[in-house]
C-alpha cells in the first residue's frame, strides 16, 4: 500500500456543446497528469458538455453524443491515471438525466457518482433539467478511497458524512460555482465545514470561464482537515496543478504548495467582464467588436474592457454626434480611443436625423418635441452602429450600465440595441468605482494598455445623454448614489417601500424608482445578455412578470 497519492487538478474551460474539443481538452489534461506521475486526474463538474446547459441536456440526442464522447476517452485514457470528468448520464427509461461524475482508469469505469442535491435557486434550476441520484459512496484509486460530493452535494452535511462513515479517506468536490462579489468566502465557509465534520482532506475544484451571463472563476482550492488552505489556484484563468498526499498516523494530508493572491472589489468584478466578454465573443464565433463611444464613462469603460479582452487592434469606437454633442464628450472620446489604441470613426447623425424629421413631419404637424425625438436620435445610432456590425462581422457592444438598466433609462431599439452588455450587473456608482481602479492598476492579464485608459474628466463630469440642450442625467433621475442605495435596496435586498423609507430615502422618490422598475421589465427582456457580478443580476436571477399592475402598498 503507498504512503502518497498524487492528484491533479484541471481548473479549464469548456466551451458549451463543444464535446469533441471539451474531450480533446480532456485528454491533453489526462497526458500532462500522466507525465507528473499522478494517481488521478480530476476534472470538473460537467466538463464534457459545458456547465450550464439548461434545456440542451434534456435532448436525448445530446446526451446520447456525449455519452459516445465519453466513452471514446475513457478508451484512450489507457496506461495511465484515472481520470475523473463530469458528463450526463441518462439510465434507460430514466424521464431525466443525471448531473454525473464518471471515473474510469486503464479503460474501465470506476464510479459513476451522481448529483444527489440538485440547487433550485438564483441562477440554477437543476430540478428541471436533471434527476436527482442516491447518495454514493467512495471509490477506490489505486488503494486509496476517494469521496466525491458533487458541487451542490457539498454544500450540506448530508452527502460528505454519508462519505466519511463509508470509508473515504480524501474528498474530490467537482464544480460549477459562477462568480459573484464575495462568493469566495461563502465557498470557504462550506468547505472548511466539511473538513471540520469529516476530518478528511478536500479538494474543491471549480470550471472558469464564461458561459453566456455567468463567469466561472475558478479560484480552486484544497484544505486539509480543520480547514488549513494548502493551495489556492489562481482565478479566471485556466490552471493545471498536481497535488501530493502523504498518509499519516491521522489520514490522509496534502503536502503545502501555491497560493495564488485573489482579487476583491472592482478588480475582482473587471476582471470578471474581461473574461465574460472575452468568451462569449470567441464561443460565438466574433474576433471583433465595436461599441458607440459618447465621450460619456459608461462607453469609456466598456471600450477598456473590450480592449483588454480582446486587444485593441480588435475594436472599433465610433463616435455619433448630434448638434447636442458637447465639444468636451468629442475631445474625451478622442482620449479614451487614443489612449487604448484601438480604432475610433466619427459618423455625424445630423443629415441622418433631418430626413426621419421631414419624413415625420406631416404626421407629426400640431404636436410640439418630446422624447419621441430624443428617442429617434438613439435609435438612429443604434441603426448606424448595427449596420456596421453587419457589414463587417463585428458585435455589437451595448454600454448600459445596471441602474439605467434598472429604471429603463435607455432607448429600445436605439443604444440597447447589441450582443453583449459588459457592465449590465455595474450600478453606476460601482461603475465609477471600477473606472478608478483600470487607470491606476496594470495586470499581466491586460491585452490594452498600462495607466491611465480614459481622462479623469470622463470619470468626474455630470452623467449626461446629451439628447437635448443641457441634458443632465438628473434632470430625470436622482442623483446616482440616491438612486443606486434605493435600487439595491428594491433589487439585490428585496427590501419593501417603507425599509427603502426607513434607511432615509424620501416616500415619493422610493415610489418613483419602484414605478421605473417594474416598468421597464419589457426592456429588459429584450436586452443583450450581460456579465453576472452579483446575486441579483437581470435574466435568470431576477424572473418578474413583464405585465404586472402589483405596487408595494407601503
Amino acid at each position: 500500500m503507498s504512503d502518497t497519492f498524487r492528484l491533479t487538478l484541471a481548473q479549464l474551460n469548456p466551451v458549451m456543446g463543444d464535446l469533441e474539443g471539451n474531450a480533446a481538452r480532456a485528454r491533453a489534461a489526462w497526458a500532462q497528469a500522466r507525465d507528473a506521475g499522478a494517481d488521478m486526474l480530476a476534472l470538473p463538474e460537467m466538463f464534457l458538455t459545458g456547465y450550464q446547459p439548461q434545456d440542451l441536456v434534456r435532448k436525448p440526442a445530446f446526451v446520447a453524443d456525449a455519452t459516445r464522447h465519453l466513452n471514446a476517452l475513457i478508451a484512450d485514457c489507457v496506461d495511465g491515471p484515472a481520470i475523473g470528468i463530469g458528463a450526463p448520464l441518462w439510465p434507460t427509461g430514466a424521464d431525466k438525466p443525471y448531473n454525473a461524475y464518471v471515473v474510469a482508469q486503464n479503460g474501465a469505469v470506476l464510479a459513476e457518482v451522481v448529483k444527489h442535491h440538485l440547487p433550485n435557486y438564483k441562477v440554477f434550476d437543476e430540478k428541471r433539467y436533471f434527476e436527482s441520484g442516491d447518495v454514493s459512496g467512495p471509490y477506490v484509486v489505486n488503494g486509496v478511497r476517494i469521496g466525491t460530493p458533487i458541487c451542490e452535494d457539498a454544500w450540506f452535511d448530508d452527502v460528505t458524512e454519508t462519505l466519511a462513515e463509508t470509508g473515504a479517506e480524501i474528498l474530490v468536490v467537482p464544480n460549477g460555482s459562477p462568480y459573484f462579489r464575495g462568493k469566495q468566502d461563502v465557498r470557504y465557509g462550506h468547505m472548511v465545514a466539511r473538513t471540520v465534520e469529516t476530518g478528511l482532506p478536500l479538494c474543491y475544484l471549480n470550471l472558469v470561464g464564461g458561459q453566456d451571463d455567468q463567469i466561472f472563476d475558478g479560484a480552486s482550492f484544497v484544505l486539509n482537515p480543520g480547514g488549513q488552505l494548502t493551495h489556492h489556484l489562481d482565478c479566471f484563468t485556466e490552471e493545471i496543478v498536481t497535488v501530493d498526499f502523504d498518509r499519516t498516523d491521522d489520514g490522509w494530508r496534502a503536502r503545502d504548495g501555491a497560493k495564488a493572491p485573489q482579487p476583491e472589489g472592482p478588480s475582482a468584478d473587471y476582471r470578471a467582464m474581461v473574461v465574460a466578454l472575452r468568451d462569449y465573443m470567441a464561443k460565438a464565433g466574433f474576433k471583433q467588436c465595436l461599441l458607440g463611444l459618447s465621450g460619456g464613462v459608461d462607453s469609456a469603460i466598456v471600450a477598456a474592457i473590450a480592449v483588454d479582452a480582446v486587444g485593441p487592434e480588435n475594436v472599433r469606437c465610433v463616435m455619433l454626434p448630434s448638434e447636442y454633442t458637447s465639444a468636451h464628450s468629442l475631445e474625451d472620446a478622442r482620449g479614451v480611443a487614443e489612449r487604448l489604441g484601438c480604432r475610433l470613426d466619427t459618423v455625424p447623425i445630423a443629415a441622418g436625423r433631418a430626413a426621419i424629421t421631414d419624413t415625420l413631419a406631416p404626421l407629426f404637424e400640431g404636436t410640439k418635441p418630446d422624447l419621441t425625438e430624443e428617442n429617434i436620435q438613439s435609435r438612429l445610432r443604434g441603426l448606424l452602429l448595427m449596420a456596421l456590425s453587419n457589414k463587417f462581422g463585428e458585435m455589437l457592444l451595448t454600454t448600459g450600465n445596471k441602474s439605467e438598466v434598472a429604471v429603463g433609462y435607455a432607448t429600445i431599439y436605439g443604444d440597447m440595441s447589441g450582443g453583449y452588455n459588459p457592465v449590465k450587473d455595474l450600478y453606476k456608482t460601482d461603475l465609477f468605482e471600477v473606472c478608478r481602479w483600470r487607470n491606476a492598476n496594470t495586470a499581466d492579464w491586460f491585452k490594452g494598455p498600462k495607466g491611465e485608459v480614459m481622462p479623469v474628466r470622463v470619470i468626474d463630469k455630470p452623467p449626461s445623454a446629451e439628447l437635448r440642450e443641457d441634458q443632465k442625467d438628473e434632470d430625470s433621475l436622482p442623483p446616482y448614489p440616491v438612486l443606486d442605495d434605493i435600487l439595491k435596496r428594491l433589487i439585490d435586498e428585496e427590501q419593501s417601500v417603507e425599509q427603502a423609507v426607513a434607511a432615509g430615502h424620501d416616500r415619493d422618490v422610493v415610489k418613483h424608482v419602484e414605478r421605473l422598475v417594474y416598468l421597464s421589465e419589457y426592456k429588459r427582456f429584450q436586452s443583450a445578455p450581460g456579465a453576472r457580478l452579483s446575486q441579483r443580476a437581470f435574466w435568470l436571477d431576477r424572473r418578474y412578470p413583464i405585465v404586472n399592475r402589483w405596487r408595494d402598498p407601503s
